[in-house]
């Protein structure tokens, strides 16, 4: 694509949206990041702010919908935006696992769809959706939000089918734990068993461990740009640990992956 696309970026306040979205920048492109609340969110040089909840129908339409009015066109989205939660499938609550598809599933959906008119009228675009290492692999204590990694990936290549005839292709990134405030806030459900303490509290240390000693996100952005604006590849996996993952996974038996799984994160043999 050129280096003057026209980008947008969902959820560029922190982490892996903001420094992709400062990338982009550094590509040359005009950048759109969207944010849930303009009052409280940091300016970044280069980047136009546009507020849009992507759990809001009305907002990502209003959202979308300015970015045409000032440009005319939109090259490139990045849906980005995303949630995790630790818990134990049994100890999650119907409602709080509604609410994690709301924006990591339903989210991109709105985006997507507000963004895809536009593109099929111009016969071209890339869709980057921001997926996971656990959309292809399990995530003990973090199963709704694998699930919606894995509904993401569902999602991202069946679509890519539709929209080739439009000149439009769809693409995915599966970065693997990052030094963001995603892992940082982590939400844990509310009611919580017992009996799963002890495990769920070993994944959740875990998480932080992996988390405080992750690459920051440039390494991520760096991918995200390349799918966006480099030739297509249906999935982009960051170097180092995100791509050892998704390799193990593709290529040894189904034992040994799970054995180095519960080993990384403390959980026992069985």
């Amino acid at each position: 694509m050129s280096i003057s696309s026209i980008v947008v970026v969902t959820g560029v306040s922190s982490g892996i949206g903001r420094a992709t979205a400062a990338m982009f920048v550094a590509r040359g492109c005009r950048v759109f990041g969207t944010v849930r609340d303009l009052r409280e969110a940091p300016p970044l040089p280069g980047v136009e702010l546009i507020e849009m909840d992507i759990r809001v129908e009305a907002s990502v339409q209003a959202g979308i919908q300015s970015i045409i009015d000032r440009v005319m066109r939109i090259d490139v989205l990045v849906n980005n935006a995303g949630l995790t939660m630790i818990g134990a499938v049994e100890e999650t609550a119907t409602a709080e696992a509604a609410a994690l598809f709301d924006t990591n599933v339903f989210g991109m959906l709105r985006t997507t769809r507000a963004v895809l008119p536009h593109m099929r009228s111009l016969r071209r675009g890339r869709i980057v959706n921001v997926s996971s290492v656990f959309g292809v692999l399990p995530a003990p204590y973090m199963g709704v939000y694998s699930a919606t990694k894995h509904a993401v990936e569902g999602l991202s290549e069946s679509l890519d089918h539709e929209v080739r005839q439009f000149g439009i292709r769809a693409t995915l990134v599966q970065p693997t734990f990052t030094r963001t405030k995603l892992d940082t806030n982590a939400p844990r459900v509310q009611a919580r068993i017992g009996g799963y303490d002890r495990e769920r509290d070993r994944v959740a240390r875990s998480v932080s461990d992996s988390r405080s000693s992750a690459p920051e996100p440039h390494g991520v952005a760096g991918t995200i740009v390349e799918a966006a604006l480099g030739p297509w590849r249906m999935r982009c996996t960051p170097p180092g640990r995100a791509s050892l993952l998704t390799t193990l996974r593709r290529f040894l038996p189904a034992e040994p992956v799970d054995a180095r799984l519960r080993k990384k994160l403390g959980l026992g043999a069985s």
